[in-house]
């Protein structure tokens, strides 16, 4: 996926810190690959034209077994999710946010086993934000 945005770093730090992702070397101008830790999606970063504006029409969802809590966590961290969404019939929640680019981002337990309520209550108070998606 390629995210276009005008600060390739502010944006790189924004993903790192709240999803774990991690910066790949590269010399390229312009360009800032990150991979998740899960080894799912690769996300590049591709700086934008002057004219471009903010906003991509592609929207990341990042899996999460407590989107609440992820919500919780995150919203001390500056990160501000709106509302959580609750899909009765298919039993998943989700919720939605920006990227520091103005980009569509969302957090949802779809397709994601869950945990025992004590289980998962235990590892989102010892994990750090992007630990919980795993």
């Amino acid at each position: 996926m390629i995210l276009y945005v005008k600060d390739i770093q502010k944006v790189a730090t924004f993903y790192e810190a709240f999803f774990g992702m991690k910066r790949m070397e590269t010399e390229a101008t312009g360009w800032l690959e990150l991979t998740s830790p899960s080894g799912g999606c690769l996300v590049a970063l591709h700086q934008a034209s002057k004219t471009q504006k903010s906003g991509a029409a592609v929207k990341p969802v990042f899996g999460v077994r407590d989107v609440r809590g992820f919500a919780e966590a995150a919203a001390l961290r500056g990160l501000k999710f709106d509302p959580v969404h609750v899909v009765r019939g298919l039993n998943y929640e989700f919720a939605n946010a920006k990227d520091p680019a103005g980009n569509s981002i969302s957090i949802s337990s779809r397709g994601i086993p869950r945990l025992s309520r004590r289980t998962e209550g235990s590892a989102s108070r010892s994990a750090g934000i992007h630990q919980l998606q795993r």
